[in-house]
């Protein structure tokens, strides 16, 4: 895949098969839009493009935007990539390119910039100054200046459209099951291992404490989850904890800790692919040491069952 930062930085010798839009998730219904395009090639005849933006749009337009996003700008790409594309734009986002209106998006980027011969887009999708324009007014663009319009219809499971709201709606319930199925992927956060307070050895639940640098990433509600991750080539599973360790940590300050299971190695300075699968219980404060080691070892066994269960 050809990665660019910018529309202006994308030439190709033929034309072009595109789908564009923010893509935060990567999820089912976008996944059915990106196989359209790759198979929408008709074997090499035409390339296929993503046009994708960072910042997200509501990060620029809405000054009080609080938006947490589904995927780092990297998870994104790396995600687009598996999808097959040949080609993906990362643009930026700014009010100027905001105020493009529909016609000029459609002559300048679409037909004189990308040689567009179709665009695929999704149910939904909207384009131009404010978001005026929808599925009609791309299909008249596409007779006055010659190229095809494809609509996808909404990717539904158990009759409910999917959509990265939605998604994220699920995550900060704490919903993992029902994030992962419109996700058709296992929520996962990047991050490296620091050194902590090591307080979780302490009490016989050693942590990697997870920090992850991008601060839109959202991060699931508060509360104890099952997770698993890749540690020198092996699938190890997690306990994990999102919170401010209330029993034993007198600063209140979110923390990501996962102590993995039946694991020994040295963690510290590598970057970690945490999948969240499950949440396990809310994070509450115990009256004693002794009590918060009798629920970790419940949340042990609860897992170990887990694994059982979904293997």
């Amino acid at each position: 895949m050809k990665l660019f930062h910018s529309i202006n930085d994308f030439q190709s010798a033929k034309k072009t098969i595109l789908t564009l839009g923010t893509f935060d998730g990567v999820h089912v219904g976008h996944r059915k839009i990106l196989e359209k395009l790759t198979q929408s090639t008709e074997n090499g005849k035409y390339e296929s493009l993503v046009l994708t933006f960072f910042p997200h749009p509501r990060m620029v337009l809405q000054e009080k935007s609080e938006i947490r996003l589904l995927n780092t700008i990297d998870e994104k790409t790396a995600l687009l990539e598996a999808s097959g594309i040949e080609n993906l734009i990362i643009h930026p986002f700014d009010e100027t390119f905001s105020r493009l209106t529909a016609e000029d998006f459609v002559k300048t980027i679409l037909v004189d910039q990308f040689q567009i011969h179709k665009i695929i887009i999704g149910y939904d999708h909207r384009f131009g100054r404010n978001r005026t324009a929808n599925i009609d007014n791309l299909i008249v663009f596409g007779a006055e200046y010659g190229f095809e319009v494809a609509q996808i219809s909404a990717q539904e499971i158990q009759d409910v459209s999917v959509s990265s709201t939605k998604i994220r709606n699920a995550l900060f319930e704490g919903d993992m099951e029902l994030a992962n199925d419109y996700l058709g992927y296992s929520y996962f956060i990047t991050g490296t291992v620091a050194k902590g307070k090591q307080l979780g050895r302490t009490i016989g639940f050693p942590t990697a404490n997870i920090e992850i640098k991008e601060d839109y990433k959202l991060i699931p509600k508060n509360g104890a989850y099952i997770v698993k991750s890749i540690l020198n080539e092996k699938t190890v599973y997690g306990m994990m904890n999102i919170g401010t360790n209330p029993t034993i940590d007198n600063e209140n300050t979110q923390k990501i800790e996962v102590h993995f299971l039946d694991f020994n190695g040295d963690l510290y300075h590598k970057e970690l692919k945490i999948e969240i699968l499950h949440y396990l219980r809310a994070e509450e404060k115990f009256d004693s040491v002794d009590h918060l080691k009798a629920q970790l070892q419940k949340d042990l066994e609860a897992t170990r069952n887990f694994i059982i269960s979904n293997k």
